[in-house]
């Protein structure tokens, strides 16, 4: 990053320079001399201990044993020393397939300078050990330079006890080469191998699986135990985990063929990965699911959102690391990818800011809780219950059972009005008594809606019942309190016995309700007129004055 940057701050620096004539550049200072062409890679990729050993194993399962012999830091420049470094290489890998071993790929280092924590020189680097009698020697490459490139190769002291190692097994009797070679190897080697790692995560995951019934076995409800879930979730990839640490354990002690431990050690690296990320994945997914019912048990409905936005942020993050870890494991430089996607980034964040607004306005729906999973809102002119709060978006199902997605980033600046939160629902009717009741009746109207609340027990205190206002039609009094109900389904049928209540008291005290009526008043005139035309007519062009 910090190279990227500084060539484009350079970059801006001579935009200036760039911008000025051609003849006032041929005026200045003479032509500077050509740059220096920049260095061509090895064509062996001998450039880092890792690609060395992986292209040296590919020479020797291909049996080329002159091009395993460049590997070597042994003269070549006659017709014997080459001859010689291919005998090298050729007892090489008899002792590998012998009781040797090499680091497993991902193991290796893949830095030009190699790994500079160890107690070795910097220009030196171990790989692996080879036995020689009864001692195990490491295997040591060196960095020096070749064709004006510093390139790594088994070091000159590494092919001296190889060439004493090959005397000495000169000496013993020889067995018979093998029939039967696949990709640089014995059949009979890869089918040790597969089958080795075949038996072992079986025999675990029958392990597993054992475990896992004998506990369904001990728990009278298995779906609510937290422990099985867990061990139900965990340890199928847990045994697979298991077994590649086992084989990776195991297979450096079997004499097979170093051409067929390598390539497996290699992709076992994926297996390995894979086995982590499903553990990964199984383990958040059980972890969340308990932690959401707890929730739930406990009505912290909001917690449940934060818990699912943690889970699809661990799931990614996984994701992620798995996938770089496996195109490691096949080569692939990531660290170049990794280092211009700070760049990439910030680019993308430009293009996609109603994206990064989203993701900003999650966090403080989240983090503020204006509104959490099952609560009945009203954002806007939506009305409904919240479905799912998400990363991007928060889903409200409709009263008609429509489904409304509200980007967070609208959501957490528009106005919520939350309906759950409330401990009580607000009963305020207007009871209009009809004009034609005395003062007596009313009062006597007032003190029966009053005792119809004093005598309801989920009315809360403090309710009230008094005569607002004489309108043009009737005496409106208005009714204040509360029903002391946390469900919307119990206030409202609290709140209709309450209305038929008053209604039955009011009507047994023979007081009746006021509706709206039109009253049509006439002159002596007008009645005349009416009583002489037709019946048909008699309603037609005669003024009229309305009263309540």
């Amino acid at each position: 990053m910090r190279f990227i940057f500084h060539r484009l701050f350079l970059l801006l620096l001579l935009l200036p320079a760039l911008a000025v004539p051609a003849s006032a550049l041929q005026l200045g200072e003479p032509e500077a001399a050509p740059a220096a062409p920049a260095a061509l890679p090895d064509p062996l990729g001998r450039e880092t201990p890792r690609s060395m050993v992986s292209n040296l194993i590919k020479a020797l399962a291909e049996h080329d044993y002159d091009r395993a012999a460049q590997f070597f830091d042994l003269p070549g420049d006659t017709n014997r020393q080459r001859v010689n470094a291919a005998i090298q290489a050729r007892a090489f890998q008899t002792l590998l397939d012998n009781g040797g071993s090499l680091e497993p790929y991902v193991a290796l280092s893949n830095e030009a300078v190699g790994k500079i924590d160890d107690d070795l020189p910097l220009d030196q680097e171990e790989v692996g050990h080879i036995a020689v009698g009864d001692k195990k020697m490491p295997v040591i490459l060196s960095r020096s330079e070749e064709a004006g490139q510093q390139v790594w190769r088994i070091s000159q002291d590494t092919a001296r006890q190889i060439a004493a190692a090959e005397k000495q097994r000169a000496a013993a009797p020889t067995q018979e080469p093998d029939k039967y070679i696949v990709a640089g190897a014995p059949l009979k080697d890869w089918a040790l191998l597969v089958g080795l790692a075949v038996v072992i995560f079986g025999g675990l995951w029958m392990v597993a699986a054992l475990v896992v019934a004998a506990i369904r076995r001990m728990v009278a409800d298995p779906t609510a135990n937290g422990l099985y879930r867990f061990l139900e979730a965990a340890l199928p990839p847990l045994s697979l985990l298991v077994a590649v640490i086992v084989f990776l354990n195991w297979v450096e002690r079997l004499p097979v063929a170093i051409v067929a431990r390598q390539t497996l050690l290699r992709y076992t690296g994926i297996v390995f990965v894979i086995a982590f990320v499903w553990f990964g994945l199984r383990l958040v997914d059980a972890i969340a699911e308990l932690a959401i019912v707890r929730m739930q048990r406990h009505q912290r409905r909001q917690v449940v959102s934060v818990i699912t936005l943690l889970r699809r942020t661990a799931k990614v993050l996984l994701l992620v690391f798995s996938g770089i870890g496996i195109l490691d494991t096949f080569g692939i430089d990531v660290t170049t990818g990794i280092a211009a996607l700070g760049i990439g980034g910030i680019a993308l964040a430009l293009g996609a800011q109603k994206t990064v607004e989203n993701l900003v306005g999650s966090v403080t729906v989240i983090a503020d809780r204006p509104a959490q999973v099952g609560d009945f809102i009203k954002v806007g002119d939506v009305i409904g219950t919240v479905e799912d709060i998400g990363i991007r978006s928060t889903r409200i199902r409709t009263g008609e059972r429509t489904v409304v997605t509200i980007p967070n980033g609208d959501l957490s600046a528009r106005q919520i009005e939350n309906f759950a939160p409330r401990e009580r629902f607000l009963f305020n009717p207007v009871i209009a008594v009809d004009y034609g009741v005395s003062s007596t009746k009313l009062r006597e109207a007032i003190a029966i809606v009053q005792g119809v609340l004093a005598g309801h027990e989920k009315i809360a205190e403090g309710a009230r019942a008094n005569l607002a206002k004489i309108t043009e039609r009737a005496f409106n009094i208005d009714v204040f309190s509360y029903i002391d109900v946390r469900e919307f389904d119990a206030s409202v049928l609290i709140r209709e016995e309450l209305l038929l209540t008053i209604y039955e008291r009011l009507e047994a005290a023979d007081i009746k309700l006021a509706f709206q009526t039109q009253t049509i008043v006439f002159s002596p005139d007008q009645l005349e007129a009416l009583a002489s035309r037709p019946p048909a007519q008699a309603g037609q062009d005669v003024p009229q004055r309305r009263s309540a």
